[in-house]
C-alpha cells in the first residue's frame, strides 16, 4: 500500500526526532569526524551527483528556464569542491553546544548562568542551488540539530544525491543517518505536510524568492527564521566624507544588485546634495544603473543623466536590479524617519564624519544591522566571522542579523548550587 505524503512526512518528522535527542549532546569531535566524513563523500561521489544534475538540467531546459538560473543548478567540479570545502569550513568553527554564558554568583552562593543547546529540528525549505543542500545540513549537524530538507523540484534529482552522501557521512560517523533527510517527492503537498508538523518541527527556515516565504509564513504555525525583502538603505550625512560617500555607494548597489544586502535607496542630506549627487549619477549611469529620483534630486542632477520620477511604490521595492531609488532630504531626522518608513528592517548605512550623528543613527535605526562608514554589502555571516550561514533574519525573535551556528542554537538556564533551599 502507497503511504500518504502527510503520513510520509510525519514519519520523517518522528524520525529526526529522535535523531535530534542522539545528535543533540554528540561530542564536537564526532560531529566534526561526520563532517569531514560527508565532504569527502561528497568529492568521491562527484561522478554521480553530476549524473544526477544532468537530470535537472535536462529539464531546466526543457521548460525553457533563463540561462542565469540554469547556471545556477549546474554542479561542476569545482562547485562540488567548494560544496566539500565549505563543509570543511564549518568544521573549523567552535561548536557553540554545551557553552555557559554569564555564569554569576549570587549571595546565597548558588551559580546562575545560561547554556547553548541546540534547537531541535529545523525544516529547511528552499529553492534552486543544490548547494543549499550540503550548507544547510552542515550548520544543522555542527549545532546539533537534525534536518528536514525540502528543495525545490528544479534540483530535485541533485538534492537527493547530495543527501544521500550527507546521510552517509553521518552514518559512518556512528551518529543517526535520519539527522539528515531529504523530502523525496516534487509533490507541493509535502511542503503543506511539513509545516503542519508542530509536534515535531521547531524552526522552519525558507530560502528563496517572496512567494515562497510568503507561503511560509501564512502556512504555519512553526516558528518562521526569515527575511522577505531587503530594502537597504544608505545615507550621505551633511558631514560625510564625500570621495568615501561615492565609494560606499557605488558598491553597496553595484558590487552586486541581485542580493539581499545591496543598497536600493540613497538618501542624501540636502547640504552636500548639490555637489554628490551629479558625479555620483554620472558614475552609476555609466555603470548601467537607472535612478528614480525625487523631484529635488532630479532638480539638482537636471540634464547630467536621465532620472526616472520615483513614485511612491519605488520608496517599497526591492529591485534586485541596477536600479537605485534616490532622495534628498533636509536633516537626519528625516532620514530616519524615511528608513522607519520604508525600511525591511534589513541593513541600513550612515556615511558621516560627525561621531554624535553616527551613534544617534546606530540608535534609531531599526534593523538587523546598521553600519557607519561602510557598505550595506556587508551584512553578510562570513564577512561578520561567522562563517557559514543559513541567510539573514530580519526577525527580532529568536535571532537577527545573519544566521550561523550560534543563530541555530537555544538558551536555557542554569544553577549550579551546594544545597541552597529557598527561605
Amino acid at each position: 500500500m502507497t503511504v500518504s505524503i502527510p503520513a510520509l512526512i510525519t514519519e520523517m518528522g518522528s524520525a529526526a526526532r529522535q535523531a535530534a535527542r542522539a545528535l543533540a549532546w554528540s561530542s564536537g569531535e564526532s560531529k566534526n569526524l561526520a563532517l569531514e566524513a560527508m565532504a569527502r563523500i561528497l568529492l568521491e561521489q562527484t561522478g554521480p551527483l553530476q549524473t544526477a544534475n544532468a537530470l535537472d538540467l535536462a529539464v531546466a531546459q526543457s521548460k525553457g528556464l533563463e540561462a542565469a538560473l540554469i547556471d545556477r543548478l549546474r554542479l561542476t567540479e569545482l562547485r562540488i569542491r567548494e560544496m566539500a570545502a565549505g563543509i570543511r569550513q564549518v568544521i573549523a568553527l567552535p561548536d557553540p553546544v554545551g557553552a555557559i554564558e554569564n555564569l554569576s554568583r549570587r549571595p546565597n552562593g548558588m551559580q546562575v548562568g545560561r547554556m547553548r543547546t541546540p534547537i531541535g529540528v529545523i525544516g529547511i525549505i528552499y529553492e534552486s542551488r543544490p548547494n543549499v543542500t550540503a550548507d544547510a545540513a552542515a550548520l544543522c549537524v555542527k549545532s546539533g540539530n537534525a534536518v528536514i530538507l525540502r528543495g525545490g523540484s528544479e534540483a530535485y534529482h541533485s538534492n537527493r544525491a547530495i543527501a544521500t552522501c550527507l546521510a552517509a557521512g553521518l552514518a559512518e560517523a556512528g551518529l543517526p543517518a535520519a539527522a539528515i533527510q531529504f523530502v523525496d517527492t516534487t509533490d507541493r503537498e509535502a511542503v503543506g505536510a511539513l509545516l503542519s508538523l508542530s509536534q515535531y518541527v521547531d524552526v522552519i527556515i525558507p530560502r528563496g524568492g517572496k512567494e515562497l516565504i510568503k507561503r511560509v509564513m501564512q502556512g504555519t504555525t512553526i516558528p518562521v527564521i526569515k527575511h522577505l525583502d531587503g530594502i537597504c538603505h544608505t545615507y550621505i550625512d551633511r558631514d560625510a566624507d564625500l570621495a568615501m560617500a561615492a565609494e560606499l555607494t557605488f558598491n553597496g548597489k553595484m558590487q552586486r544588485t541581485g542580493v539581499c544586502n545591496a543598497t536600493e535607496t540613497l538618501l542624501v542630506h540636502e547640504a552636500v546634495a548639490a555637489a554628490f549627487l551629479p558625479p555620483m549619477a554620472r558614475r552609476l549611469h555609466e555603470a548601467g544603473c537607472e535612478l528614480r529620483g525625487c523631484d529635488r534630486t532630479r532638480e539638482i542632477l537636471g540634464d547630467t543623466v536621465p532620472v526616472v520620477v520615483a513614485t511612491p511604490e519605488d520608496w517599497d521595492t526591492e529591485y534586485l536590479a541596477a536600479i537605485l531609488s534616490v532622495r534628498v532630504v533636509p536633516t537626519l531626522t528625516e532620514a530616519l524617519a524615511h528608513i522607519e518608513a520604508h525600511s525591511s528592517r534589513h541593513t541600513e548605512v550612515i556615511v558621516t564624519r560627525d561621531h554624535a550623528r553616527a551613534m544617534r543613527f546606530l540608535r534609531e535605526a531599526d534593523s538587523s544591522a546598521v553600519m557607519v562608514n561602510a557598505s550595506s554589502r556587508f551584512n553578510d555571516g562570513f564577512q561578520f566571522g561567522l562563517g557559514a550561514e543559513m541567510g539573514i533574519s530580519t526577525d527580532k525573535l529568536h535571532v537577527r542579523g545573519p544566521v550561523g551556528l550560534e543563530g541555530l542554537t537555544t538558551l536555557k538556564y542554569v544553577v549550579l548550587g551546594e544545597g541552597q533551599l529557598r527561605t
